[in-house]
């Protein structure tokens, strides 16, 4: 029986993801027919982002399961019916982008290469950097996307810290979990990662009580999401010096207003959400992988676990 397969992404998405879809469904052997149009009732699957036309499920009457097209899924969870399968975008693509761009502002720091590049005064200064084994840094959530971080700034030599709400046991990683494994992994990070789920546990997980236990001058990068941190505490923490800078890729608000204080704050690296996103052609090797999946009865892949909202 043909599945019919709804891409429900934005508009102007289609025609990306259509070829690849289609070929990828059929490399894997899947009868499907692929259409950004069709009659809600003869859906059996939705390509999903909450960007695209799609915002009432009720419709959708024979619905087998939504894949998602984005890895955050904290705006989805509350959409999509509690009883339907829900899957989130982790594919290789994103993951590189995402560790590339970490790597790079994690190497910023610890080379201190804004002296450089933004102190050309005639003043010489020949002071080398440490070497990589010799700054600690910490990786705050271990999913699909802070693993390849951790691992990836692990294999430079960096002594590399992580936190997660479950323990995790990752080969050159120190993992810690729960409230004091929190703190014990900000008491030694010079540079702090961001990369955990928007969920109700986790915002404000960098707060003026959590920044006081970071080494004074620790540096913070979030390409995770806006709420994990406290605005305040963290402005708070770079006047006083408790905190050296920041580089911060998502906002509670977004774009992020011109009036907002990080525009003008001489500490504080804005970049407008580019840190990673999903790619075309593998995030079409996931979805036709899923749609397999189901179709075969297996077990899909990155399921949402709708009890912790990731």
């Amino acid at each position: 029986m043909t599945a019919n397969v709804l891409f429900a992404g934005r508009p102007d998405a289609w025609p990306a993801y259509e070829p690849l879809l289609k070929a990828e469904l059929a490399r894997l052997g899947v009868d499907a027919d692929l259409r950004n149009e069709f009659a809600p009732e003869e859906v059996d699957y939705i390509v999903y982002a909450p960007s695209g036309p799609v915002s009432d499920f009720t419709p959708f009457t024979r619905l087998k399961a939504v894949l998602s097209l984005w890895a955050g899924v904290e705006k989805i969870v509350p959409v999509v019916p509690a009883e339907l399968p829900l899957t989130r975008m982790v594919d290789s693509g994103l993951e590189q982008g995402m560790t590339e761009w970490v790597v790079g502002h994690t190497l910023r720091y610890h080379l201190g290469m804004d002296a450089h590049i933004l102190g050309q005064n005639g003043h010489w200064e020949p002071k080398a950097p440490p070497l990589a084994k010799d700054r600690s840094v910490t990786v705050l959530g271990l999913g699909a996307l802070g693993t390849a971080s951790a691992k990836a700034l692990a294999a430079l030599g960096f002594q590399v810290s992580g936190w997660s709400r479950s323990q995790k046991d990752i080969a050159g990683i120190t993992c810690h979990s729960g409230a004091e494994g929190l703190k014990a992994a900000l008491a030694q990070a010079e540079i702090v990662i961001l990369l955990l789920p928007d969920t109700p546990a986790t915002e404000n997980t960098l707060n003026a009580e959590t920044l006081a236990l970071l080494p004074k001058g620790a540096r913070i990068i979030n390409p995770g999401r806006g709420p994990l941190i406290d605005d305040d505490a963290l402005l708070a923490a770079l006047d006083s010096g408790q905190v050296g800078h920041a580089t911060l890729d998502v906002f509670r608000v977004e774009p992020l207003p011109p009036e907002h204080p990080y525009w003008a704050h001489l500490n504080v690296t804005v970049t407008p959400h580019i840190a990673s996103e999903t790619r075309e052609s593998t995030a079409a090797e996931v979805i036709a992988e899923n749609i397999r999946r189901a179709e075969a009865g297996e077990p899909l892949l990155h399921l949402v676990d709708r009890s912790l909202g990731y």
